[in-house]
C-alpha cells in the first residue's frame, strides 16, 4: 500500500475521503486514456503517480460547477 494513502494528509488537503477518491478514479481514467503524467513516473504504477501528483498540488479536485450538468429551474413565489 502507498504510505501517503495511510496518513491523513492527502485527505485533508482535498477536503474529504470522497473528494480524494473522485479525484483519484478521475485521474486514473486520463492516464489510462493516454494523458502523460506531471510528474516522473519512473518505476511507478498508476496509483502511486497519482498521489504524487495530489502532494505536489499538480492536480487538484475542481469545486465548480459541471457544464454538462444543466441548472435547476428556479420557481418564483407568486
Amino acid at each position: 500500500m502507498i504510505e501517503a494513502l495511510k496518513d491523513d494528509t492527502i485527505i485533508n488537503m482535498l477536503g474529504g475521503r470522497f473528494k480524494l477518491t473522485a479525484l483519484m478514479q478521475k485521474r486514473w481514467v486520463e492516464l489510462m486514456q493516454g494523458a502523460r503524467p506531471t510528474v516522473d513516473p519512473t518505476g511507478k504504477r498508476e496509483l502511486e503517480i497519482i498521489v504524487q501528483e495530489i502532494l505536489e498540488g499538480k492536480i487538484a479536485a475542481e469545486l465548480g460547477e459541471n457544464p454538462n450538468v444543466p441548472a435547476p429551474e428556479r420557481r418564483e413565489s407568486v
